[in-house]
């Protein structure tokens, strides 16, 4: 019994958990220029997350300026005045070199910023004055933290896992490092999912009736802020059978991807803002040289963003600005022919990632069902002309450009956490980037390299691959690389930074062979288990020797029985009630063979009735025990396989993830600006409250309402607190701290309780006298009613005793008495004097009388009148004694049928058998079908 608490307890724990965990999840679409965020919380179907302006999605900037950290659309304007105190455009920093080309772009791109080496990882860090380093982890992780509290705001509840978006072309060093982002952020990351993923798993999962066995092609066209891919990708219904049974899932695949990594709306913007910064030196206004004033090409920065969206809808507009340089105003007119004009080497770039999306899937345009557009860039209308002309259709814009990316990764987070329950839709991402592992062994005396794909190009993903090394019987090292990248072009190839992802050593290789050795052992080699997770991260499970032992049928022992064997037959046994006689248990010297069968003892033969089936049965079918020992004859030698682990030590050739002490630190630096924001805010909710408060009651005190509950002395005394509450406010304490603020108010709010309260009291007393007065006059209505429902009134309807009409009867007359006296008596007093008659005491005196008058309406409910039994016949009376009842009765035949239907009626008026059957049908269906740790969305 011990035995079988333990489980059950265990079983229960687990079920407790998988409840808990079932809170609010959310998806972050986190690009370079704006982030969306998504959210599923219990009750509440897929949603986008307002930030506090209220809109859908939030710049990705984040600004310090005198110790104060500002986020989205207050960190841009913060960054016009000061450029290099506004970080944004983050994406693509992460786990770069110094001297990586899209840092150098980034640098000619922002002079403004400061840009070090990290010496201890090799990355870039920014350098924000003499003593402050961030990371483009840290800064983006404040990112990830505003987002959260955007999310939690949203949902009223804590939120601690997450989808995030990564662009696909995101290489390993990329992908961890936004994880150790995201763990700085305190968040779990549940998955990273590939922007053209999560945008294919949204227009899926509204498709999902046209889906069927036959394949749909559907092109994704991505063009955002700084980025391009195209991406194929293919739909169909599979079968599955993961539970035991044929389902029928939709499936999206990724077969093709092309992208260019640096075309996107950012490079137009910039394009832009460096012709009207070259339009405005032509004018010679100033002597000054605008490209050398970081505020001023600010200023133009943001123009040039608003003249881009603008001229993808008009054919000309004005750039204006004020005061731009030197207080000199600046105003050009635009056409869309001059836009198209500078950024025509940039529209010439756009069908390359469609040409490489196409190559890599194998397919042509012609077999396309649609070319779906998504990301901000694609609405440039030259954009879509190139588009047209190379896919030969027209576009589909049946997406939501902006949000498709966040509410298929939101999705997702809700078909992978544990309190959500969603319409199955498997997808399948595809690499882009393949995998080698590069080795060397001895070949006729010399030492040859041999390259091996561990995971090829468009190979579905997540994914576990096996690579064995048979050759090797000492300890050696082996690579993982990047392998051939014909399908790329040059830039984007080194773009990727280091080509070389791991060195494994392994160690303890000979001992692991020469402990396995022997005649009748063969080796399978040194396997090593490889998996590319859902997030597209490369990892190592473990190394280890594989050997198959031959054992022959006369060498066969019995495995020994581990612990959890044991439990399991233990359990067996406690249900079947069988038990089986103890079988010697055989030792090996190092590893057990798997359980032979052996053959049973013979038994004295049971004699049976002989008949012509019977013996014709013995003839066909030789005698059990003797067919086991034949076959025991003819077994043939038990094949085991043996694994034995070899301790692997893994080295990083790219860019290092931040260490458990560098993580610590930042951390600490994060926390530090965290404290400082809730602060902030602590104090400027203080100063806005006491503020509020102070002209609030000045207000006030001009109200007839108020000026009536107060006494003179009394209102002279709260203007001159507010006055100087006031006065210091503009003063000295425009500079004070959260604690003097709140010391203050709290003062304040003392002063003028009582006169708050007696104005609340006047204000709401009538309001609650009119409601005791509706329950007097309801429990007198109730009380007459009552008074006919007892046995000396109407006997057979006994419902209340005399006792029970006497006391109602006595708390109305009391509590009517009482009000009329407290009416007369508040009204002889002032407003301005202390209440006698507080609306505390009449709702007293109301829960009083409601809790009398539900104790009678309880025992109404409840009552059920008493049977009325048949008289029995006596069926043994003659039939001469039959004729004359009945000749008697038929003069009394109204009478009697009068009876029957008084009966029939008190039937109907009382099924209580039906219905106490129908509640209890209800409360078991209720019971069955609940599930409170799914969501059903």
């Amino acid at each position: 019994m011990h035995l079988l608490s333990f489980i059950l307890l265990a079983v229960v724990s687990l079920v407790s958990v998988t409840y808990v965990n079932g809170l609010a999840v959310m998806s972050v679409d986190l690009g370079s220029e704006s982030m969306k965020i998504g959210i599923v919380s219990p009750g509440v179907p897929m949603e986008i997350v307002l930030n506090k302006e209220s809109k859908r999605k939030t710049p990705a900037v984040v600004s310090f300026r005198d110790n104060v950290r500002t986020f989205g659309e207050d960190a841009q304007t913060i960054g016009i005045r000061f450029p290099k105190n506004s970080y944004s455009y983050l994406i693509d920093l992460l786990a770069k070199e110094i001297n990586h080309p899209v840092v150098k772009l980034y640098q000619s791109r922002f002079p403004y910023y400061k840009i070090v080496e990290d010496t201890q990882r090799g990355t870039i860090l920014f350098q924000h004055d003499e003593d402050t380093f961030y990371s483009p982890e840290e800064l983006i992780a404040q990112l990830l933290s505003r987002a959260k509290e955007f999310a939690e705001h949203s949902a009223q509840q804590p939120i601690k896992e997450c989808v995030l978006t990564v662009p696909g072309y995101f290489n390993q060093a990329e992908r961890k490092a936004l994880l150790q982002a995201a763990q700085l952020a305190n968040l779990k990351v549940l998955q990273l999912i590939n922007d053209y993923t999560a945008v294919a798993l949204n227009y899926g999962i509204f498709r999902i009736k046209d889906f069927n066995e036959t394949t749909q092609y559907v092109m994704f066209y991505d063009m955002g802020a700084s980025s391009t891919s195209a991406t194929i990708v293919s739909y169909q219904t599979i079968k599955t059978k993961e539970r035991g049974y044929l389902e029928t899932h939709p499936q999206l695949s990724i077969i093709g991807v092309g992208y260019d990594r640096t075309l996107g709306g950012l490079e137009i913007q910039l394009r832009l803002r460096d012709y009207l910064a070259k339009k405005f030196n032509e004018m010679k206004k100033t002597s000054n040289d605008v490209f050398k004033n970081p505020r001023a090409m600010a200023k133009l920065f943001k123009e040039a963003g608003r003249l881009k969206n603008v001229l993808s809808a008009n054919t000309d507009h004005f750039a204006q600005i004020e005061g731009l340089l030197d207080d000199i105003d600046f105003k050009l007119r635009v056409t869309r022919e001059e836009l198209e004009e500078i950024c025509q080497d940039l529209f010439d770039r756009v069908g390359a990632p469609v040409e490489q999306a196409l190559k890599m899937a194998g397919l042509s345009t012609e077999v396309l069902n649609q070319v779906v557009l998504f990301g901000a860039g694609t609405r440039v209308p030259k954009v879509q002309e190139k588009l047209q002309k190379i896919a030969g259709q027209e576009l589909a814009k049946n997406i939501n450009t902006d949000e498709a990316a966040t509410m298929g990764a939101v999705y997702k987070a809700a078909d992978l956490s544990t309190g959500f329950q969603v319409k199955k839709f498997i997808t399948k991402d595809g690499v882009i980037f393949p995998i080698q592992v590069i080795f060397e062994r001895e070949s006729e005396g010399a030492i040859k390299q041999v390259k091996r794909i561990l995971f090829g190009l468009m190979n579905p993903y997540p994914q576990k691959k096996i690579i064995t090394f048979n050759k090797h019987t000492h300890d050696f090292t082996f690579n993982v690389n990047y392998a051939e990248f014909d399908h790329l072009p040059q830039n984007e190839i080194l773009n990727l930074g280091a080509l070389n992802l791991t060195v494994i050593s392994l160690e303890g290789v000979a001992d692991a062979i020469n402990k396995n050795k022997g005649d009748n052992i063969e080796s399978k080699g040194i396997k090593a288990h490889f998996s590319l997770d859902e997030s597209g991260v490369l990892k190592l499970i473990n190394v280890e020797l594989v050997v198959e032992k031959t054992v022959p049928p006369e060498a066969e022992k019995e495995e020994e029985e581990g612990p959890f064997s044991k439990l399991g037959s233990t359990i067996s046994k406690l249900f079947t009630g069988e038990t089986e006689p103890e079988k010697p248990v055989h030792e090996t010297p190092e590893e057990k063979p798997e359980e032979a069968a052996e053959a049973p003892e013979e038994k004295e033969p049971v004699e049976k009735p002989v008949n012509e089936t019977t013996k014709k049965n013995e003839t066909a079918t030789p005698p059990k025990n003797a067919t086991e020992k034949e076959s025991a004859k003819d077994a043939k030698p038990k094949v085991v396989t043996l694994k034995e682990p070899i301790k692997a030590a893994e080295k990083i050739l790219y860019i290092d993830k931040l260490n458990k002490k560098q993580l610590d630190e930042s951390y600490k630096k994060l926390e530090k600006l965290t404290t400082i924001d809730r602060e902030l805010n602590r104090r400027a909710t203080a100063l806005n409250n006491l503020e509020s408060f102070v002209i609030d009651a000045q207000n006030k005190l001009y109200e007839d309402e108020f000026t009536q509950a107060a006494t003179e002395e009394e209102i002279e005394k709260i203007r001159t607190a507010c006055s100087t509450i006031s006065d210091w406010l503009y003063e000295d304490g425009s500079d004070a701290d959260a604690d003097t603020y709140e010391s203050k108010l709290n003062d304040l709010r003392l002063l003028t309780r009582d006169l708050y309260g007696r104005v609340f009291e006047h204000r709401e007393r009538p309001e609650a006298l009119n409601a005791l007065r509706s329950m007097l006059n309801g429990s007198n209505h109730f009380l007459e009613s009552a008074k006919n429902l007892t046995k000396s009134t109407n006997p057979e309807k006994d419902i209340f005793t005399d006792v029970e009409i006497e006391m109602l009867q006595k708390v109305i007359n009391e509590t009517q008495d009482w009000m009329d006296k407290m009416v007369e008596d508040q009204e002889k007093i002032k407003k301005s004097e202390p209440v006698k008659l507080t609306v505390k005491l009449i709702s007293e005196k109301m829960a009083m009388l409601d809790r009398e008058v539900k104790y009678l309406v309880n025992k109404l409910k409840i009552w059920k009148p008493k049977k009325t039994e048949k008289p029995k016949e006596d069926k043994n009376k003659t039939t001469d004694t039959g004729k004359e009842e009945q000749k008697a009765s038929e003069g009394s035949g109204e009478k009697a049928e009068g009876e029957d239907k008084e009966k029939v009626e008190e039937t109907v008026e009382n099924p209580e058998v039906e219905t106490e059957d129908d509640d209890d049908d209800d409360s078991v269906k209720t019971d069955d079908t609940s599930d409170d740790s799914h969501t059903e969305l």
